[in-house]
């Protein structure tokens, strides 16, 4: 008898105070979560800085933290997938002509240099047919344009980390991956993160629509910081704690309608465009677990809210099932990325 060991992969989602890791391994037809990690900085220093808003990696320190994380987890996959902050990544769309397959390749890259404010020598390419060609009808095409100087950095974050990068993914997709299963219907990811916020529209699969905007799980914790005249680090527990119970909420209602403002605008934009209404809210990263938040958007937006459950398909042990639910919405885009090894 031939036995062939299961694959493993890690999903490893670098954000600029921490480094969430998540280890999946193929059981049979399922996937097993076999491990998962969150790594802070050794020191008060963010992994990511931004200069001129172009991020900047900190590749030393988190490559010193993560291979040290990694050791004393006892992770011994190395083939891993990282992801790339939305900031990071640039998409468009745009209609090619009908033509035979093997034109749309070349065809794809004369359109690029239209659409890139960036020579095609400094960017790497990724693009996707998002409506399948039928005769003399034109050709739908989403474009993926990430700097070179973005891949050197993670590529370097690899080696000094003793990985084997298998793939560099777009947050947006990762997040699709984990918890966006539906493919017949239409959602939209609302990522809340620590420095930004991603709205993105998948329908039936495909990312239609992707935009980012600077109101973050941070400005929330700095207005409460500021109107109650305490420090961060008690703002950030007030915050977890209570999200929008009564007296927050007075203090939190700008930004929060700033939010539901933009989510809003891009609803309607793709609704007049496409004729078609959204119809799911998922709700990822650490703004996501804001008390109260998912019932105020319900409310707003008049749409079905779900907080983002990653490991929901995952087989892991019961006793876990809490935890994982809590830490869902944080998880969302390093267990997207492991789950795109097994493609």
């Amino acid at each position: 008898m031939i036995f062939f060991p299961p694959k493993s992969f890690l999903g490893i989602d670098i954000g600029s105070s921490s480094i969430k890791v998540v280890e999946l391994s193929r059981a049979g037809k399922k996937i097993k979560l076999e491990n998962y990690l969150e790594v802070e900085p050794t020191e008060k220093k963010p992994f990511l800085t931004y200069k001129e808003t172009k991020a900047v990696l900190s590749s030393r320190e988190i490559s010193q933290t993560l291979r040290f994380s990694l050791e004393e987890s006892k992770i011994k996959t190395k083939k891993a997938i990282f992801t790339l902050p939305d900031y990071s990544t640039l998409f468009t769309w745009f209609d090619l002509p009908p033509m035979g397959k093997e034109e749309i390749p070349e065809a794809v890259k004369y359109q690029a240099r239209q659409h890139i404010p960036f020579p095609l020598a400094e960017v790497t390419l990724d693009w996707q047919i998002i409506e399948a060609p039928e005769k003399e009808r034109k050709i739908k095409i989403l474009l993926v344009v990430i700097p070179n100087e973005v891949v050197n950095q993670y590529s370097t974050i690899a080696t000094l980390s003793q990985l084997q990068p298998q793939a560099l993914e777009a947050e947006v997709f990762a997040f699709a991956k984990s918890s966006a299963r539906e493919k017949n219907k239409t959602v939209v990811l609302i990522d809340i993160g620590a420095r930004s916020t991603t709205c993105s529209i998948i329908d039936n699969g495909v990312l239609k629509r992707s935009y980012s905007f600077d109101i973050s799980g941070e400005e929330l914790t700095e207005l409460i910081s500021k109107s109650l005249n305490i420090d961060y680090d008690e703002a950030e527990e007030l915050k977890k704690s209570y999200g929008l119970a009564k007296n927050l909420k007075e203090i939190l209602h700008s930004l929060i309608n700033i939010i539901l403002q933009e989510i809003k605008k891009v609803l309607e934009n793709f609704y007049h465009s496409e004729a078609k209404p959204v119809q799911k809210v998922i709700l990822g990263g650490g703004g996501a677990l804001l008390p109260g938040l998912k019932e105020y958007f319900q409310e707003e937006l008049k749409k079905e809210v779900q907080i983002a459950n990653p490991f929901s398909n995952l087989l892991y042990p019961p006793g876990l099932e809490k935890t994982l639910k809590e830490i869902g919405p944080s998880y969302a885009i390093a267990v997207g990325a492991a789950l795109r090894g097994f493609e």
